[in-house]
């Protein structure tokens, strides 16, 4: 069991390194753009064309569903929050803690979840589908590289739209709390932003971009895998889903508290 477990490690590094080296060299190479027959004009490649589509998959769909979230999550935090610190008479700083655990914690962590049950289950439900249809040796026919074409796209557009959800997450979050802070309990309005403000730090809100952004990267490099590596068949396919959001969410919490212990 346990060489069991070493093995899919060494496997999941090995895509992870595939997917980095890809990067690097699309990156280095400028493989977003080309002039094409036109040198005065700046034409899109076919490898920018799909991490555009992925940007509006990863980002634009995912905002009206995040923003009832989010919304919500920042209403119950200030609902409970502000009933245990009345019961100390320190009510005031409800705006402090709905703040700081939505930007440190909360925002990243509901963005993670959501982006992991959309996208990560739409990435592994594309590649293993393709893999029983036998695309994925189609691909390789034709010499092109399925994890570049398939993985690298949906790692750059997750990785771009990750920080920008997070941010719309925080924001709507600290909302719903002042919402609940002043429409409920009528703590002061003022009140409730001046000591979030004075509590936060901009090294809050950078923790947290950097941890969507290592949340984004499991996501992606998880579900990939996942697909990879399913059997044949309808049922190997609903097997690489579930286990791809499972995995990923899973992944994502522990790789929260460590970036927790060495960003705090």
């Amino acid at each position: 069991m346990l060489s069991g477990f070493f093995s899919e490690v060494g496997r999941v590094t090995i895509l992870a390194s595939q997917v980095m080296r890809l990067l690097v060299k699309s990156i280095i190479h400028g493989e977003f753009f080309s002039t094409g027959s036109h040198p005065t004009r700046i034409l899109p490649t076919p490898l920018t064309k799909r991490i555009i589509l992925q940007l509006v998959e990863v980002g634009v769909n995912t905002i009206p569903l995040l923003l009832i979230m989010s919304g919500f999550f920042g209403m119950v935090l200030a609902y409970l929050t502000y009933g245990q610190f009345k019961r100390v008479e320190m009510e005031m700083y409800t705006g402090s803690l709905v703040g700081a655990s939505m930007v440190t914690e909360l925002g990243p962590i509901i963005v993670a979840i959501l982006v992991a049950g959309r996208i990560g289950s739409q990435t592994a439900a594309t590649i293993s589908t393709m893999k029983t249809t036998e695309q994925i040796d189609a691909l390789k026919t034709m010499a092109v590289n399925p994890v570049e074409y398939l993985v690298l796209p949906r790692l750059i557009a997750t990785v771009i739209m990750m920080p920008i959800l997070t941010i719309f997450a925080d924001v709507v979050g600290t909302i719903g709390g002042w919402v609940v802070a002043v429409g409920v309990f009528s703590l002061s309005s003022s009140l409730y932003i001046k000591r979030m403000i004075d509590f936060l730090n901009v090294s809050d809100l950078t923790s947290g971009l950097i941890k969507s952004l290592v949340f984004g990267v499991i996501i992606i490099i998880m579900s990939s895998y996942k697909g990879f590596r399913s059997e044949e068949g309808a049922a190997g396919v609903g097997m690489a889903v579930t286990s791809a959001v499972v995995l990923s969410i899973a992944s994502v919490l522990v790789a929260d508290y460590f970036l927790t212990v060495i960003l705090f």
